[in-house]
């Protein structure tokens, strides 16, 4: 059964973000991450006379979005990474801004049969969308040694991620690897003592980031907002972990994920958008005691040039 009260998802940084939105009454923005609702809800305070359109995969968020009864909110079940299809789609481009508070809810790891956390015993899944992809446990049975290797370095930051990717492989030649505990019990071995639970919140996030392909809807994400937010639209970015952040400090600064921008002849560099915020916005210590999951938050904020 779904919950719709406020322990869904509390929202993260709201009023840091809404402030960085800059919203106008007329306004016509995107929460390409609706989650609980709780940052839509807060953006439509602002819109009188504007739209609002929130994008997300998850059936439960689709739920979620029903309790919000306003003629100015579009739900979109679908991925960002679907932005500009959508606002060509309604008609609704060139945009004032967009809002995405990236990672997953609280929601979705709460429900352990989903697979997303170690600390409950469920069958290995982990998609956001739990209608089509390839699942946690496909994931882990399937792929590679260099392929399992290259998932836990790259997105786990894992520095013994080829023996977690062997230990992984020696064990479902005997036996299907179906559960988190399984998985958890196949890989203690390899948790430095005292440290198992950032080990696995590691080895967990990995596994998460290529189920669902985030770094490459984020750069989509990414891409597709210079193209349909307005001149002096705003991007609002909150990430969870190093990778996200490098990929939008880096997109703002150069127009780039990686590697050094082109100049001109004038030493000027052609990017989409300049930084509001210098250094990344994060939670203020009272937001850390109330919301543990803020604590690892950080807000970017850029202006479409």
């Amino acid at each position: 059964m779904t919950s719709t009260n406020s322990t869904y998802h509390t929202p993260v940084m709201l009023q840091e973000s809404i402030a960085g939105l800059a919203l106008t009454p007329s306004g016509v923005v995107v929460d390409a991450t609706f989650g609980g609702g709780g940052h839509s809800k807060e953006i439509l305070k602002h819109l009188p006379d504007g739209h609002l359109y929130s994008f997300d995969q998850d059936a439960d968020a689709q739920a979620q979005s029903k309790a919000i009864d306003n003629p100015a909110f579009t739900f979109i079940k679908a991925n960002f990474s679907a932005l500009a299809k959508y606002m060509r789609f309604y008609n609704a481009a060139p945009i004032d801004g967009i809002l995405a508070d990236l990672g997953i809810s609280s929601h979705q790891i709460n429900q352990g049969e989903r697979g997303f956390s170690f600390r409950f015993e469920a069958t290995l899944d982990m998609r956001m969308n739990r209608q089509g992809g390839t699942s946690a446990r496909e994931l882990i049975n399937e792929y590679g040694l260099q392929e399992l290797t290259n998932v836990f370095r790259e997105y786990g930051e894992l520095k013994n991620a080829w023996q977690i990717a062997n230990a992984i492989e020696r064990a479902r030649n005997f036996e299907p690897i179906e559960s988190t505990n399984q998985l958890k019990e196949i890989l203690t071995p390899l948790a430095r003592r005292g440290r198992e639970h950032k080990f696995f919140a590691q080895v967990f996030q990995a596994i998460r980031i290529e189920v669902n392909k985030e770094m490459d809807v984020l750069k989509e994400l990414l891409l597709q907002s210079a193209k349909v937010l307005k001149k002096g639209g705003r991007l609002v970015v909150i990430t969870y972990h190093s990778l996200e952040d490098r990929l939008v400090k880096n997109y703002i600064k150069n127009g780039l994920f990686s590697g050094e921008p082109e100049k001109d002849i004038y030493g000027n560099v052609d990017k989409p958008f300049k930084a509001i915020t210098r250094k990344p916005m994060v939670p203020t210590a009272l937001e850390i005691e109330t919301n543990n999951r803020a604590r690892s938050a950080k807000l970017r904020i850029a202006e479409k040039i």
